[in-house]
């Protein structure tokens, strides 16, 4: 029975060597909630975890499937990606963001995670006293343990009070330092749910050009500002991307969300051709592949994992061209994150809450899109322990610390939220949390 005893509590965060709750990882307050979920006979609601809440689509299985069939999984597949894949993301770029890469700067990755990961390792080599990593904060918490894991130092610039103009000086003081090689962010913002304006995107373009950094740009939820009509291939607005403003960016672009295939692991990291051809000393010693392209194809990407799981590249090419030809609307489709974030908002604003990331740019004129995610806070408590104590009362999110933010609060992901029994469970725990921390 909710809300858990405090000793319950604190020793099953003891059984399971969580020694900090802030700073626990996701998958760790995964396993804490399940674990009191054993007891207590009841389930969590579940806003801790990004898995997709809809199904995958069925054009990948097919196309998974016939390749399976046909015998894929009896061949290695080519470490720089299936020429269908290579041919069928360069088109879905032009397609969806107006941008050309060509294919040769294509290729698949086992989720963007292990894209971030390797394109890490590799930005963290290519010149000499580079070793930085700039996150545009709050962040996915992973990509934050991934440069951390690979020994990297990292810098952190939390957007909050830095939106438009100010954001230039505060990147500016940053690079000026001279440890920068990239900068990472992802848009829509996970957990924020903000969106980089123009103004915004031709400053990150004049500083990575003017500091030699290369612009990390993870769009896991591509299209998903539901404000703005994006998703129809070939036709205005095109979504929004850095690479409409500098050469210099690597894209990430993963299947989990936008075709619900996360099950699968399969992402694209697309570079410009003006980073896949630039050519480095280090690697030219080190790869004995002078170029970046080269070097993080043949030379990361087939150490990490020899390559792409060979059919999902099928499900994953299918996908795309299914996207281009107009036959997966794949934006509209998502655009049931978007209703269950506006009710699950309302559920919140109802007890006491308040969002912490609200707004884009840097006026504060524009109210964030409904989406996959968005922030809270609570009056009086700070992040940490709003999120030990929504814990005790059956729900499960995680920390705006631990996501690279200075402000307190939680990250909610409402993918979860998958049916009325879910929100009504989310009430009433939400009343009964307010009930017992009133807000004066």
């Amino acid at each position: 029975m909710f809300p858990v005893h405090k000793s319950v509590f604190d020793n099953t965060m003891a059984e399971l060597n969580i020694v900090n709750i802030a700073s626990a990882t996701i998958r760790q307050i995964v396993a804490l909630a399940g674990r009191l979920e054993e007891p207590l006979g009841e389930s969590f609601v579940h806003l801790e975890m990004g898995n997709p809440g809809l199904p995958p689509s069925k054009v990948g299985a097919a196309a998974e499937a016939e390749a399976l069939a046909a015998g894929a999984a009896g061949v290695y597949p080519n470490i720089a990606g299936i020429p269908q894949l290579k041919k069928a993301g360069s088109k879905f770029l032009k397609a969806f963001l107006d941008i050309d890469v060509p294919g040769r700067c294509i290729v698949p990755t086992v989720g963007s995670m292990q894209g971030t990961f390797t394109m890490f390792l590799l930005m963290g080599q290519r010149l000499r006293g580079r070793d930085t990593i700039l996150f545009l904060d709050p962040g996915f918490p992973a990509q934050h343990n991934q440069v951390k894991l690979l020994g990297l130092e990292q810098e952190s610039l939390d957007i909050y009070d830095c939106r438009g103009e100010a954001m230039e000086e505060r990147l500016d003081a940053i690079l000026s330092k001279g440890r920068v090689s990239a900068i990472i962010y992802s848009n829509p913002n996970n957990p924020a749910w903000t969106n980089l304006t123009d103004e915004e995107f031709r400053i990150l373009a004049r500083v990575a050009e003017k500091h030699d950094v290369i612009i990390m740009e993870d769009l896991a939820y591509l299209g998903m500002d539901f404000r703005k009509r994006f998703g129809v291939p070939y036709t205005e607005p095109f979504v929004p991307t850095i690479a409409k403003y500098t050469d210099r960016y690597v894209l990430m672009i993963s299947s989990s969300k936008i075709f619900s295939y996360a099950g699968q692991r399969i992402a694209m990291v697309c570079m410009s051709p003006a980073v896949a051809d630039r050519r480095y000393e280090f690697f030219e010693k080190f790869y004995e592949m002078p170029t970046f392209g080269d070097a993080y194809i043949y030379g990361v990407l087939y150490c990490a994992s020899s390559g792409t799981t060979h059919s999902a590249q099928y499900a994953y090419a299918a996908m795309l061209e299914a996207a281009v030809d107009g036959k997966i609307d794949f934006v509209d489709e998502c655009r049931e994150y978007g209703r269950r974030a506006g009710r699950a908002k309302e559920l919140f604003l109802a007890n006491g809450f308040h969002l912490v990331y609200a707004h884009d740019g840097a006026d504060n004129s524009q109210p964030i899109s409904d989406g996959f995610f968005f922030t809270v806070g609570y009056p009086g408590m700070t992040g940490d322990k709003l999120q030990e104590e929504l814990l005790r009362y059956g729900v499960a999110a995680i920390s705006l610390p631990s996501t690279g933010s200075r402000q307190q609060g939680l990250r909610v992901c409402v993918s979860m939220l998958s049916d009325e029994k879910q929100f009504e469970m989310l009430e009433r725990r939400l009343k009964a949390f307010h009930n017992d921390f009133p807000v004066n």
